[in-house]
């Protein structure tokens, strides 16, 4: 890899082609006259009437290489410590400029240049240490020969590229100064690496592979089941205590997990669980509202262990809303102005937002204090409402416990009645 002088040594190599190309092509001869090759600024050359002749190559941008920003992820090990040096690979613009000093002059030097980086599409690794040479013994080094660009792994490529003159004209304003006959190139690709210490990482001792068809669960419809007795029924709501119901296709494997919330659950492989559905319990400690669901096949790569299985393939991950209860046994009576205290299942956390809903009206319930472990009873403070009976919900997160309803399908409970 290159070090990061790497840049400035591709704009003094490619310099060097074009100075070369002066005295190949016998410029100065046709010209009547000397031609400058330089590397500046367009805004630093004197480009008046009694100016030289003169090519310039000018880096105006240098953007990261789309082919090698992922290359060699990831550089960290999980407690931090680096174990790579992936290099910075760049693709630099160039503005190929010609002056000229008399007719015609700048439309032959611009063609001569051209040329040039046509005939020479790739740098060649004898070509860059032909244009840098390493200095004789004793002399000042040349510091663009540590740029080691000659012996990065991918050798560089000189691409035309097309601007529209529009774009050229935001360039050459940006500069502030006037615009002289142009062309685009781009310089692919320059790897710039440092040479950090990286922790070192253990030879493999033994390889274990496992060849499998590729079979990957997927979830297509979430339902639940009061209890395994009783039926299951569409669009049912969700209340603790049930078995989720999962359908999907391919869901059963060699050892299937089912993770809430990306916690594993290990469920037992059953009549229960077959290619098309699982049915499993609810774990006992989620919290009423929003989760979510996915079925995973853990891989046994060792025949000789068949307990230590690795991560294999995963299903979509499905949500469903977990229903809170209200478990506070009937009749709910309470005077108006006065506090009610419910008891709700399964306990509600101290983040989560609860309110009651007493017939259309909503009543928020204070924030609890900080450290509050999850509580089975919340209290409601009761505005002054008409005494009468209302219909009673409690919700938490947005998910909204159950209303029961008679055989003319009538919410009839449960109910408060303020007194």
């Amino acid at each position: 890899m290159s070090s990061p002088l790497a840049i400035a040594a591709v704009t003094a190599v490619l310099q060097k082609f074009l100075q070369n190309s002066v005295a190949k092509y016998g410029l100065d001869g046709i010209l009547n006259g000397s031609v400058k090759v330089s590397a500046e600024p367009p805004d630093r050359i004197d480009n008046g009437a009694a100016s030289p002749d003169r090519i310039n190559l000018f880096l105006y941008q240098a953007t990261e290489n789309q082919g090698w920003c992922n290359n060699e992820l990831p550089t960290r090990a999980p407690n931090g410590d680096r174990i790579s040096n992936p290099p910075l690979a760049l693709d630099l613009s160039y503005l190929l400029t010609a002056y000229g000093s008399a007719d015609f002059h700048a439309e032959a030097l611009l063609g001569y240049a051209m040329a040039v980086f046509h005939e020479m599409p790739v740098l060649t690794r004898d070509a860059i240490r032909a244009a840098i040479p390493v200095p004789p013994p004793g002399t000042l080094p040349n510091a663009l020969t540590s740029a080691n660009l000659a012996d990065q792994i991918e050798q560089i490529k000189i691409v035309p590229q097309v601007m529209s003159v529009e774009e050229l004209s935001k360039i050459w304003s940006a500069l502030l100064t006037q615009y002289r006959p142009t062309a685009v190139y781009k310089a692919s690709v320059v790897l710039i690496q440092t040479e950090k210490a990286v922790r070192p990482t253990l030879p493999v001792r033994a390889r274990q592979l496992l060849v499998l068809p590729f079979q990957n669960p997927a979830i297509d419809l979430i339902q639940s089941q009061a209890s395994d007795l009783d039926p299951i029924v569409p669009d049912q709501q969700i209340l603790a205590g049930y078995n989720l119901v999962i359908d999907g296709g391919q869901l059963r494997g060699e050892t299937t997990r089912v993770l809430f919330d990306g916690e594993e659950e290990i469920i037992p492989v059953d009549d229960k669980t077959s290619a098309s559905r699982i049915i499993v319990p609810l774990p006992a400690d989620l919290q009423p509202g929003l989760h979510s669901v996915q079925v995973t096949h853990r891989l046994a790569f060792d025949p000789n262990s068949p307990n230590d299985t690795r991560r294999g393939v995963e299903s979509n991950v499905a949500p469903f809303v977990l229903a809170p209860q209200i478990t506070t046994p009937p009749p709910i009576n309470v005077p108006h102005n006065s506090t009610l205290s419910l008891g709700v299942a399964p306990a509600v956390g101290r983040t989560q937002r609860a309110a009651l809903l007493v017939g259309s009206n909503t009543i928020s319930i204070a924030p609890r204090p900080v450290g509050d472990p999850p509580a089975s009873n919340l209290d409601f403070q009761i505005p002054d409402f008409a005494p009468g009976d209302y219909l009673l919900r409690v919700q938490i997160d947005g998910a909204e416990s159950p209303l029961e309803v008679d055989g003319s399908g009538t919410f009839v409970s449960p109910k408060l009645t303020i007194t």
